[in-house]
């Protein structure tokens, strides 16, 4: 036994002989081992070669937290704000995951229809508050008026409530009756209102003649699915006012669907290249207006745009404008340079993911560019004619008498008219 246990401490030590007489040898060399090499020779697995997939170290991070955090979380909210830190990982704002609250937002207002009420809502503290009361909608007919706060829904009080889970509550079944506390000024009491709820759809196509012209001003607050035949309607009306100048009032629209923005383009533009869609690997797209719908416009067209002009609002602001078919009036436009498609899951959330760039017809790139702080420094649509609007005096958009911005359309337009 001693002689066998003498024979392993002679093996063990040549063992460690033989592993220095290398360490040795790249010592003199100044050739030092490296770590990894130290620990392939005693068997020591390098950590950094061991990759864990994506999916899996996402998912063992989520139970991790899920099983060991100190306190029971929101596993829903968990997984859909981390897909939201996804997304918010590229640097693209146009880039979002939504949750299924969000995402129903955004598919009712592209789809402009929905049963409810018809009116729009802004946050309050104690509520809602009345933007807006659709023309011809049940709460115009129950006696809702604009800057009304609703401060109860059935009866139950949603102080304190996001304008989401209000708009939740007023919504439902074609048919049924919904009972709204309402807060009005100069009133004593609240109002409680009974309305029966009906199919509706979002007014996004404003129009009027301005008092004393024969010009015909139209404000398009997105474009949605129901534009184009609200904007036909429009355009029918005012060919038979027989106007001789129009205004259309894009301030203030964020966009909404391509298709949109092409078919009201297809009123003036036949068959024309309305953007250039640069997507992936070198893939390019051209989309044009269809053919054989354009009217005959024969009176001048001045369009008015901000800095809250963007996506598919500065698509026809621009095409227009690159044709030219219209003049533009007001201040730069966002510079929302880039097309996002929709991805729909199970769950009712939504993906919108940026998919390609795209260039107006001139070739022009309209991408926006800010600085560190997040401050506007160049892109965007230039007008024609800059007008910083006046917010010491305007009342609201369309006002003829303080909207100074309207104003030089109008002048636009008369100077344009004898040319």
């Amino acid at each position: 036994m001693r002689s066998v246990s003498k024979f392993f401490s002679v093996l063990a030590a040549s063992c460690f002989l033989f592993l220095l007489g290398f360490a040795w040898r790249d010592l003199q060399s100044l050739n030092p081992p490296s770590t990894a090499s130290l620990k392939r020779l005693i068997g020591v697995k390098d950590a950094s070669s061991t990759k864990i997939p994506d999916t899996k170290l996402y998912q063992l991070t989520y139970n991790r937290i899920v099983n060991d955090y100190y306190r029971k979380v929101d596993e829903e909210n968990l997984k859909y704000v981390s897909l939201e830190g996804l997304t918010r990982s590229l640097g693209d704002p146009h880039t979002a995951f939504l949750m299924p609250r969000f995402a129903e937002a955004f598919e009712l207002e592209t789809k402009g229809n929905f049963v409810g009420v018809g009116a729009r809502l802004s946050p309050d503290p104690l509520g809602a508050r009345v933007a807006n009361v659709f023309d011809g909608s049940p709460a115009q007919r129950a006696g809702v008026q604009m800057n009304d706060v609703i401060t109860g829904v059935d009866g139950k009080t949603v102080s304190g409530k996001e304008v989401e889970d209000i708009v939740k509550l007023i919504r439902g079944d074609e048919g049924t009756v919904v009972k709204l506390t309402i807060l009005r000024e100069k009133l004593a009491k609240p109002l409680v209102l009974a309305i029966r709820r009906a199919r509706i759809t979002t007014p996004t196509v404003e129009a009027k003649l301005l008092p004393g012209t024969k010009i015909g001003y139209m404000m398009i607050t997105n474009f949605a699915e129901p534009t184009i035949d609200q904007f036909d309607k429009a355009l029918d009306q005012f060919e038979k006012s027989k106007i001789n100048g129009l205004i259309i009032d894009l301030r203030g629209n964020p966009g909404g669907l391509l298709q949109s923005a092409k078919d009201t383009l297809s009123r003036f533009l036949d068959n024309k290249v309305i953007v250039t869609m640069r997507e992936r690997d070198g893939i390019v797209e051209k989309v044009r207006t269809d053919a054989g719908l354009a009217r005959m416009i024969d009176y001048p067209i001045a369009i008015l745009i901000n800095e809250d002009s963007a996506s598919a609002s500065e698509i026809f602001a621009g095409v227009m404008q690159d044709y030219k078919v219209a003049k533009l009036v007001g201040e730069h436009s966002y510079g929302k340079a880039s097309v996002q498609k929709p991805v729909n899951f199970i769950d009712k959330s939504m993906l919108k993911i940026t998919i390609a760039r795209y260039y107006l017809p001139r070739g022009t790139d309209i991408s926006r560019r800010v600085d560190e702080d997040g401050v506007y420094i160049s892109g965007g649509l230039q007008p024609d004619y800059p007008v910083e609007l006046d917010l010491d005096k305007i009342k609201s958009f369309g006002d003829i008498k303080t909207d100074n911005q309207l104003q030089k359309a109008v002048e636009v337009i008369k100077n344009s008219q004898y040319h």
